[in-house]
């Protein structure tokens, strides 16, 4: 099972090795996608976990217990497509492969599942056809 969280540590709290005991006492692989942590002050950490589902649970409890406030999230891009001007400018940015020009028709192809949510698109595109959508 793969899901999302937005961890919420509390000053004081952000020098404790957690990610490294989620791996080793968890067996949870982390995908850290985006982190704003600094020492003696509030942090958080958007954290992508891929483990069995009892595991998730029980590392959601250990973050508990540790003072961590861990929060589910799903994020997706929404990609605008009968607007787009098939220019490419999103393809140079995509370094997960899910945004792609076809060889033959050069129109732009967008693979969701391939999508791992860093948000460049939404930058890169002139005409603002990625929209990212979060649900809880």
């Amino acid at each position: 099972m793969k899901k999302r969280f937005i961890l919420t540590f509390p000053a004081g709290r952000t020098n404790n090795p957690i990610t490294y005991d989620l791996i080793k006492k968890y067996n949870i692989k982390i995908n850290i996608i985006k982190a704003n942590i600094g020492a003696e002050e509030e942090g958080s950490l958007l954290l992508e976990m891929i483990a069995e589902e009892s595991d998730l649970n029980n590392a959601q409890e250990y973050l508990k217990e540790n003072n961590i406030n861990c929060q589910s999230v799903e994020k997706r891009v929404q990609f605008i497509e009968n607007e787009c001007m098939h220019c490419g400018a999103c393809t140079a940015v995509c370094f997960a492969g899910a945004l792609t020009l076809g060889k033959d028709d050069w129109k732009l192809s967008f693979d969701a599942t391939k999508c791992i949510v860093c948000e460049l698109c939404v930058k890169a595109c002139p005409l603002g056809l990625f929209e990212i959508h979060f649900s809880e």
